[in-house]
């Protein structure tokens, strides 16, 4: 019986037995399709995922390129639209030269009063240069002019001051708003009938350093509240006593005295610093504050002396 079967002893795919149907080749032959079928259904997806992306990109050199079709299609327009306009303003220059020419006549009139204006800007202009750049009016007819002054501190623009001058008879300051402390009697027997540059360059000298002294005062009320009080400082500001409260445990403070003894300068000429401690006052240090305070404006000085930490 077993000759007739047969075995096989190759430990073949099914057991050794000869001619049998292997029960796991329907199995395996479906796996492989499987297979097939899934790297077939990956490169199809690969496909569609590059077909997108050049799509996609075909999509954004469209918009582009209609981007660029309607860039060049409105230059197109402006340039028709700024031939037309040009155009235009060749037509109505052609109807101007033709109402000009009928109009010779006004032409010329309105040329000579263009001529007449523009003799009198240059005299105005060659009177403001004579007179040192101070503006000029002309009041009551002819029969006055007004002189303005400007001031300024540190390069802001502070008040402007007005001298009108009676020309009927003799030159007279008739009216004016200066100060009543700025000696403008003095300076007007000094110069203003011989030379009315230097009355006005000496007037101008006594306000501007006046309005300096006075930004100055303005300046340490406002930047310094509670470390530096204005204890005295008269109308013309030529008199300055500060208070300075001192770094340190003891509230000790320095009494500083300005004098400004030259009416034409903003800047001290003498300055005292007083203090309960006299070894403070004496030290080299705030003897260098001293030089200090002359010569500089008093508002800088005291930010120099405060960024040392000398005063609170």
């Amino acid at each position: 019986m077993l000759g007739e079967l047969g075995m096989r002893g190759d430990g073949g795919g099914c057991g050794g037995l000869v001619n049998a149907p292997c029960p796991f080749s329907g199995v395996l032959a479906h796996l492989s399709a499987l297979e097939t079928e899934s790297v077939r259904l990956v490169e199809l997806q690969r496909e569609a995922w590059r077909q997108q992306a050049t799509r996609e990109e075909l999509c954004a050199t469209v918009e582009r390129l209609r981007a660029q079709r309607d860039q060049l299609r409105a230059k197109v327009l402006s340039a028709t639209s700024l031939q037309q306009v040009m155009t235009e303003v060749d037509q109505e220059n052609e109807e101007k030269r033709s109402e000009e020419e009928k109009s010779a006549g006004d032409s010329q009139l309105h040329m000579s009063l263009l001529t007449a204006r523009l003799s009198h800007v240059k005299n105005l202009l060659r009177a403001h240069h004579l007179i040192g750049g101070y503006d000029i009016t002309e009041t009551r007819r002819g029969k006055g002019v007004c002189f303005s002054i400007a001031t300024a501190f540190e390069d802001r623009t502070l008040e402007t001051y007005n001298v009108e001058m009676d020309l009927a008879r003799t030159m007279r300051i008739c009216r004016h708003n200066i100060p009543p402390f700025i000696p403008l009697e003095r300076l007007a027997q000094e110069n203003f009938q011989s030379d009315i540059m230097a009355f006005l360059d000496s007037l101008s000298m006594h306000l501007n350093a006046y309005v300096g002294r006075r930004q100055q005062v303005r300046l340490i009320q406002e930047l310094f509240h509670g470390s530096v009080k204005v204890l005295e400082s008269n109308a013309l500001c030529s008199i300055l006593v500060l208070r300075c409260r001192q770094v340190g445990e003891k509230k000790a403070a320095a009494l500083c005295t300005l004098e400004y003894g030259d009416p034409t300068r903003c800047l001290p000429t003498r300055v005292t610093i007083d203090s309960e401690e006299k070894t403070l006052t004496d030290s080299p240090q705030w003897n260098e504050i001293q030089a200090l305070f002359l010569e500089t404006p008093a508002h800088q000085a005291l930010l120099a002396i405060r960024r040392e930490e000398r005063i609170a």
